[in-house]
Protein backbone atom coordinates (compact mmCIF):
# COMPACT_ATOMS: atom_id res chain seq x y z
CA UNK A 1 0.00 0.00 0.00
CA UNK A 2 2.79 2.43 0.80
CA UNK A 3 4.21 2.05 -2.72
CA UNK A 4 0.95 3.19 -4.27
CA UNK A 5 0.86 6.34 -2.16
CA UNK A 6 4.43 7.20 -3.17
CA UNK A 7 3.64 6.62 -6.83
CA UNK A 8 0.57 8.86 -6.58
CA UNK A 9 2.57 11.72 -5.09
CA UNK A 10 5.26 11.39 -7.79
CA UNK A 11 2.78 11.58 -10.69
CA UNK A 12 1.71 15.18 -10.04
CA UNK A 13 5.35 16.18 -9.58
CA UNK A 14 6.24 14.58 -12.92
CA UNK A 15 3.31 16.31 -14.60
CA UNK A 16 4.42 19.66 -13.21
CA UNK A 17 8.01 19.00 -14.30
CA UNK A 18 6.79 18.00 -17.77
CA UNK A 19 4.64 21.10 -18.01
CA UNK A 20 7.54 23.33 -16.97
CA UNK A 21 9.84 21.59 -19.45
CA UNK A 22 7.31 22.24 -22.21
CA UNK A 23 7.14 25.92 -21.24
CA UNK A 24 10.91 26.41 -21.11
CA UNK A 25 11.44 26.60 -24.91
CA UNK A 26 8.55 29.05 -25.19
CA UNK A 27 9.95 31.12 -22.31
CA UNK A 28 13.37 31.26 -23.99
CA UNK A 29 11.89 32.40 -27.33
CA UNK A 30 9.66 34.97 -25.61
CA UNK A 31 12.62 36.16 -23.51
CA UNK A 32 14.75 36.76 -26.60
CA UNK A 33 11.80 38.54 -28.23
CA UNK A 34 11.17 40.72 -25.15
CA UNK A 35 14.84 41.68 -24.91
CA UNK A 36 14.98 42.46 -28.62
CA UNK A 37 11.86 44.64 -28.46
CA UNK A 38 12.84 46.59 -25.32
CA UNK A 39 16.60 46.89 -25.87
CA UNK A 40 17.81 50.13 -27.45
CA UNK A 41 19.59 49.06 -30.65
CA UNK A 42 23.17 50.20 -31.28
CA UNK A 43 23.40 50.35 -35.06
CA UNK A 44 27.10 51.24 -34.86
CA UNK A 45 28.19 48.10 -33.02
CA UNK A 46 30.65 45.79 -34.68
CA UNK A 47 31.47 42.10 -34.72
CA UNK A 48 35.03 40.76 -34.45
CA UNK A 49 36.42 44.17 -35.46
CA UNK A 50 34.14 44.51 -38.48
CA UNK A 51 31.75 47.44 -38.90
CA UNK A 52 29.24 48.56 -41.51
CA UNK A 53 29.25 46.48 -44.69
CA UNK A 54 32.06 44.34 -43.29
CA UNK A 55 29.82 43.11 -40.48
CA UNK A 56 27.08 42.15 -42.97
CA UNK A 57 29.58 40.16 -45.03
CA UNK A 58 31.01 38.46 -41.94
CA UNK A 59 27.57 37.55 -40.59
CA UNK A 60 26.48 36.26 -44.02
CA UNK A 61 29.54 34.00 -44.16
CA UNK A 62 29.12 32.81 -40.56
CA UNK A 63 25.41 32.29 -41.21
CA UNK A 64 26.22 30.23 -44.30
CA UNK A 65 28.61 28.09 -42.25
CA UNK A 66 25.83 27.67 -39.67
CA UNK A 67 23.42 26.62 -42.42
CA UNK A 68 25.95 24.07 -43.70
CA UNK A 69 26.35 22.66 -40.18
CA UNK A 70 22.55 22.46 -39.84
CA UNK A 71 22.35 20.44 -43.08
CA UNK A 72 25.10 18.10 -41.83
CA UNK A 73 23.20 17.79 -38.52
CA UNK A 74 20.01 16.92 -40.38
CA UNK A 75 21.76 14.28 -42.49
CA UNK A 76 23.54 12.75 -39.48
CA UNK A 77 20.27 12.68 -37.52
CA UNK A 78 18.50 10.96 -40.39
CA UNK A 79 21.37 8.47 -40.65
CA UNK A 80 21.35 7.73 -36.90
CA UNK A 81 17.64 6.91 -37.00
CA UNK A 82 17.93 4.96 -40.28
CA UNK A 83 15.89 7.48 -42.24
CA UNK A 84 18.63 8.35 -44.75
CA UNK A 85 17.82 6.39 -47.92
CA UNK A 86 20.54 3.96 -48.98
CA UNK A 87 22.85 4.75 -46.05
CA UNK A 88 22.21 1.69 -43.89
CA UNK A 89 23.06 1.67 -40.20
CA UNK A 90 25.16 4.56 -38.92
CA UNK A 91 28.63 3.69 -37.57
CA UNK A 92 29.30 4.25 -33.87
CA UNK A 93 31.16 7.49 -34.59
CA UNK A 94 28.06 9.21 -36.05
CA UNK A 95 26.25 10.06 -32.76
CA UNK A 96 29.32 11.73 -31.18
CA UNK A 97 29.94 13.58 -34.45
CA UNK A 98 26.30 14.71 -34.43
CA UNK A 99 26.68 16.05 -30.87
CA UNK A 100 30.01 17.78 -31.64
CA UNK A 101 28.69 19.44 -34.80
CA UNK A 102 25.58 20.51 -32.89
CA UNK A 103 27.76 22.13 -30.24
CA UNK A 104 29.83 23.88 -32.92
CA UNK A 105 26.65 25.12 -34.62
CA UNK A 106 25.30 26.45 -31.33
CA UNK A 107 28.59 28.23 -30.54
CA UNK A 108 28.75 29.65 -34.08
CA UNK A 109 25.22 31.03 -33.73
CA UNK A 110 26.01 32.99 -30.56
CA UNK A 111 28.11 35.87 -31.97
CA UNK A 112 25.76 36.22 -34.94
CA UNK A 113 22.65 36.43 -32.78
CA UNK A 114 24.36 38.58 -30.17
CA UNK A 115 25.17 41.17 -32.82
CA UNK A 116 21.71 40.96 -34.35
CA UNK A 117 19.84 41.44 -31.08
CA UNK A 118 22.12 44.16 -29.70
CA UNK A 119 22.64 46.08 -32.95
CA UNK A 120 19.09 45.84 -34.31
CA UNK A 121 16.80 44.21 -31.76
CA UNK A 122 13.55 42.64 -32.93
CA UNK A 123 12.14 44.76 -35.74
CA UNK A 124 9.17 44.59 -38.10
CA UNK A 125 10.23 47.21 -40.66
CA UNK A 126 9.67 44.83 -43.61
CA UNK A 127 8.44 41.28 -44.13
CA UNK A 128 12.04 40.03 -44.48
CA UNK A 129 13.13 41.70 -41.25
CA UNK A 130 10.01 40.49 -39.41
CA UNK A 131 10.51 36.87 -40.51
CA UNK A 132 14.21 37.12 -39.63
CA UNK A 133 13.47 38.58 -36.19
CA UNK A 134 10.86 35.96 -35.29
CA UNK A 135 13.03 33.10 -36.63
CA UNK A 136 15.91 34.39 -34.49
CA UNK A 137 13.73 34.22 -31.38
CA UNK A 138 12.41 30.77 -32.32
CA UNK A 139 15.95 29.46 -32.92
CA UNK A 140 16.91 29.40 -29.26
CA UNK A 141 13.51 28.14 -28.13
CA UNK A 142 13.86 25.30 -30.67
CA UNK A 143 17.38 24.59 -29.43
CA UNK A 144 16.16 24.29 -25.84
CA UNK A 145 13.27 22.08 -27.01
CA UNK A 146 15.65 19.75 -28.86
CA UNK A 147 17.96 19.43 -25.87
CA UNK A 148 15.01 18.66 -23.58
CA UNK A 149 13.57 16.11 -26.01
CA UNK A 150 16.93 14.37 -26.44
CA UNK A 151 17.23 13.95 -22.67
CA UNK A 152 13.66 12.78 -22.16
CA UNK A 153 12.71 9.13 -22.42
CA UNK A 154 8.96 9.66 -22.02
CA UNK A 155 8.06 11.69 -25.09
CA UNK A 156 6.45 10.25 -28.22
CA UNK A 157 8.66 9.25 -31.14
CA UNK A 158 7.67 12.26 -33.25
CA UNK A 159 8.95 14.78 -30.65
CA UNK A 160 12.63 14.55 -31.59
CA UNK A 161 12.13 14.95 -35.36
CA UNK A 162 9.71 17.82 -34.67
CA UNK A 163 12.19 19.64 -32.40
CA UNK A 164 15.12 18.98 -34.74
CA UNK A 165 13.06 20.02 -37.74
CA UNK A 166 12.01 23.26 -36.04
CA UNK A 167 15.66 23.99 -35.27
CA UNK A 168 16.81 23.36 -38.85
CA UNK A 169 13.83 25.33 -40.22
CA UNK A 170 14.67 28.32 -38.00
CA UNK A 171 18.29 28.27 -39.17
CA UNK A 172 17.18 27.95 -42.81
CA UNK A 173 14.80 30.91 -42.44
CA UNK A 174 17.52 32.97 -40.81
CA UNK A 175 19.95 32.11 -43.60
CA UNK A 176 17.34 32.81 -46.29
CA UNK A 177 16.37 36.18 -44.85
CA UNK A 178 19.92 37.37 -44.11
CA UNK A 179 22.84 35.60 -45.80
CA UNK A 180 21.07 34.81 -49.08
CA UNK A 181 19.55 38.29 -49.06
CA UNK A 182 23.01 39.81 -48.57
CA UNK A 183 24.75 37.69 -51.22
CA UNK A 184 22.06 38.16 -53.89
CA UNK A 185 20.79 41.63 -53.03
CA UNK A 186 17.35 40.24 -52.10
CA UNK A 187 15.77 36.96 -51.12
CA UNK A 188 13.08 35.87 -53.60
CA UNK A 189 9.58 36.51 -52.30
CA UNK A 190 10.53 38.79 -49.41
CA UNK A 191 11.00 42.53 -49.48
Amino acid sequence: MTGHTGARTRRPARKVAGFLAALLPVAVAVGVYAFGRTHTPDYTSGLFGQHGAGVYDLKARLGSALMALAVVQLLLGLWMYRRLPGAGAAPHRVPPAHRLIGLLAFLLSLPISYHCVTAYGVEFTSSRVAVHSIAGCVLYGAFVAKVLVVHSRRLPGWALPAAGGALVAAIALLWYTAALWFFTGSAPGLS
